[in-house]
C-alpha cells in the first residue's frame, strides 16, 4: 500500500501532522468542548431531579387535597343527609299536628251534624206522630163511619212509634 510507505517523506510528514491534529484536537475536547457538555449534561440532571422532586411535592400537595376535598364531600353528605332526615321529621311531625286538628274539627263538626240530626229526627217523628195520629184517625173514621177517640189513636201511634 503506498500510504504506509514509510520511506516515502511525505508519509512520515502526514503521519505527523495528524499526530499532533489528533492530539489538538483531543486537548481542545478535552479541555474547552467535553466541559461544556459536561456541564450541559449536569444540569439537565439537576434540573430533572429538581423537576422530579417538584412533582413529588406537587403530588403530595394534590393527594392530600384531593383526601380534604373528600372529607369535606363525605362531611357535606352526611350533612345534607341529617339535614334531609331533619325536614322529613319535620314534615311528619307538622303533618301529624294537622291531622290531629283536622280530626278535632271533624270530630266538631261531626257532633254538631248528629246533635242537628237527633233534633231534625225528633221534629221529624214529632211530626210523623201528629200525621200519623191525623191519618188514623182519618182512616178509623172512614172505615167505621164514626170519629175515633183521640186518646185510643195516641196510646195505639205510641205503642207502634218506640
Amino acid at each position: 500500500m503506498p500510504q504506509l510507505d514509510f520511506a516515502n517523506p511525505l508519509t512520515i510528514s502526514q503521519v505527523v501532522w495528524m499526530a499532533l491534529i489528533f492530539g489538538a484536537l483531543y486537548y481542545l475536547c478535552a479541555s474547552w468542548a467535553l466541559p461544556q457538555v459536561a456541564s450541559v449534561l449536569a444540569s439537565r440532571a439537576q434540573t430533572i431531579d429538581t423537576d422530579l422532586a417538584s412533582a413529588r411535592i406537587a403530588k403530595e400537595h394534590a393527594d392530600a387535597t384531593i383526601a380534604e376535598v373528600t372529607s369535606a364531600t363525605r362531611q357535606a353528605n352526611s350533612e345534607a343527609q341529617s339535614a334531609i332526615a331533619s325536614a322529613v321529621a319535620e314534615a311528619k311531625a307538622e303533618s301529624a299536628e294537622q291531622t290531629r286538628i283536622a280530626n278535632e274539627k271533624l270530630d266538631i263538626q261531626m257532633a254538631e251534624a248528629d246533635a242537628r240530626i237527633a233534633a231534625a229526627r225528633d221534629s221529624a217523628m214529632g211530626a210523623l206522630r201528629e200525621v200519623a195520629t191525623g191519618a188514623t184517625s182519618d182512616v178509623v173514621t172512614r172505615l167505621t163511619g164514626r170519629a175515633a177517640d183521640p186518646v185510643v189513636v195516641t196510646n195505639a201511634i205510641s205503642a207502634v212509634m218506640v
